[in-house]
């Protein structure tokens, strides 16, 4: 497993502060992070892959420093975002695919091997030359974590990937994100995703308030927004 280390962190957005020195060490296979809207877990969750650097503190991933090493990092780290219209950027869903491997260095055959298998994996084979727009909620999503997860990174972050989705769509997401070999963190508010789970971290106002097994972080976030 990668290691992340979250060293007195800090954010702000403006005048507005969202992280206060957050310390975390992250070596599990299956983390999971929770907390009411604005409590500061999507803007942590961004640092991991270097999206976002941190205002105060650091964040590294295998000893790379986010700040100063984003693009090695996002080689370790593949994200998937709650909305994934804002990741398809190509006309088919074949395309998209085959778009998160043009600085891969790898041959069109190789390219189009790793597309086929990401493909049969997420059951998108029949939709390979579809418009990727004008998919389901939850094939996009799972073409979402197909593109992240082509690249082969090491650990996937997923944030919110079932919040747009309806029962049956989140349930196949949780199950593919479930199904990966590689270390996954997940942001969400769909609490029956962390049953099996390694640890989940609770914030609240930008700040770590519980970080333990599933079952006593969710009773722990339940009294929190009661």
């Amino acid at each position: 497993m990668s290691e992340i280390v979250v060293d007195a962190v800090g954010h702000r957005f403006g005048d507005r502060v969202v992280l206060r020195d957050v310390t975390l060490r992250i070596t599990e296979r299956r983390v999971g992070f929770i907390g009411a809207n604005g409590s500061g877990k999507s803007t942590l969750a961004r640092m991991f892959n270097g999206l976002l650097k941190p205002s105060a503190g650091t964040v590294t991933v295998d000893g790379l420093d986010v700040a100063r090493k984003g693009a090695q990092v996002r080689r370790k780290v593949g994200f998937v975002f709650t909305d994934p219209d804002t990741q398809i950027v190509m006309p088919t869903v074949g395309e998209d695919l085959a778009f998160s491997l043009r600085r891969s260095g790898l041959s069109k055959t190789e390219v189009a091997e790793r597309v086929q298998r990401m493909l049969d994996r997420f059951g998108l084979a029949a939709h390979a030359d579809h418009p990727a727009h004008l998919l389901s909620g939850g094939q996009k999503q799972l073409l979402a974590i197909g593109s992240a997860l082509i690249r082969e990174p090491e650990v996937i972050v997923a944030d919110e990937p079932t919040t747009l989705l309806d029962l049956r769509n989140a349930r196949r997401v949780s199950q593919a994100l479930n199904s990966l070999d590689q270390q996954v963190i997940v942001v969400t508010h769909d609490l029956a995703l962390l049953d099996d789970f390694d640890r989940v971290v609770v914030l609240d106002n930008g700040t770590v308030v519980f970080d333990g097994p599933p079952g006593a972080a969710v009773d722990m976030y339940r009294q929190l927004i009661a």
